[in-house]
């Protein structure tokens, strides 16, 4: 299969791609969970299986859409845009949700898998699926979705092609819909985090050191500390470039780490489960 990867001279998509490149061998579903699972959400383990990996997602999707107001019902006549799908850990979940999902990332490989994944866990009759090849837009018409979703994905671009996707995301949702998006924001190990960050990244670019390291575990969570962003920030940058406006904005965070926002129209609420680092966005999308 040939693919294009966007976006290449990117550090931060350097172990997408070597992850990316393990998916396309013709290993089974099981065998390419074990070794790129840690990529989406950490779990490791030898004997790991994919029914396993996707009830992950289940029970998470299942806990955030309960929390944020999406019951079964309403979920049901749906169509729904997951950005940053990986290979369909909580996809799966979406399609026996909604009446219609849309996959989007980075790279293509990981697309191929997700398809693989929700043909054996979900609704492959209600997927389809999108490259976001330049890392920052997305292939889909305005106003075409009703929830755009995204978790753990943004935290992991660079500040401009996290931002862009927010943008992207409000543009594609239509007037009287959802976005529901996870950022990651200052805490204070960042101190060390982010330095060792940027070395890492810096590695990856290395031939002969990068395509070592860009498989492992523990150099991946370095370099994937690729931005912090605020609420203020995410908001005043919609507010400055989209032709639509949020209203309805609340802004969860975790109790144990308070979230200050100045925008007069947010509400600011702790969460139980979210991640220290971790904040979200849900806010209901006005204009065409």
């Amino acid at each position: 299969m040939t693919k294009q990867r966007g976006a290449k001279k990117r550090a931060q998509f350097v172990p997408w791609r070597s992850a990316g490149n393990r998916t396309e061998t013709g290993a089974s579903a099981d065998e390419i969970v074990r070794s790129t699972g840690w990529v989406f959400n950490n779990e490791t383990g030898s004997e790991l299986t994919l029914e396993e990996f996707v009830a992950t997602g289940n029970k998470e999707v299942r806990r955030y859409m309960h929390q944020f107001g999406f019951e079964a019902e309403r979920l049901a006549p749906l169509t729904l845009l997951e950005i940053g799908s990986g290979i369909g850990r909580m996809t799966a979940s979406f399609t026996e949700q909604c009446a219609h999902v849309i996959a989007a990332d980075v790279d293509a490989a990981f697309l191929e898998r997700c398809r693989e994944t929700v043909g054996k866990h979900g609704r492959a009759d209600r997927l389809t699926t999108t490259h976001v090849q330049d890392g920052s837009t997305l292939a889909l018409a305005d106003n075409s979705v009703d929830v755009a979703f995204s978790y753990i994905t943004l935290q992991h671009c660079q500040r401009n092609d996290a931002l862009g996707l927010s943008r992207e995301a409000v543009r594609v949702t239509r007037s009287g819909g959802t976005v529901i998006l996870n950022y990651r924001s200052w805490v204070l190990s960042d101190v060390l985090l982010v330095p060792a960050g940027i070395v890492v990244r810096l590695l990856w670019r290395i031939p002969a050191i990068g395509k070592q390291i860009s498989g492992t575990r523990w150099a991946t969570r370095f370099g994937w500390q690729a931005n912090r962003l605020s609420p203020d920030e995410v908001l005043q940058d919609i507010i400055d470039h989209s032709q639509k406006s949020l209203t309805e904005i609340t802004i969860y965070h975790s109790p144990f780490q308070v979230r200050h926002v100045s925008h007069s129209n947010a509400q600011v609420k702790s969460l139980k489960r979210v991640n220290r680092s971790h904040w979200w966005l849900v806010a209901t999308v006005s204009g065409s």
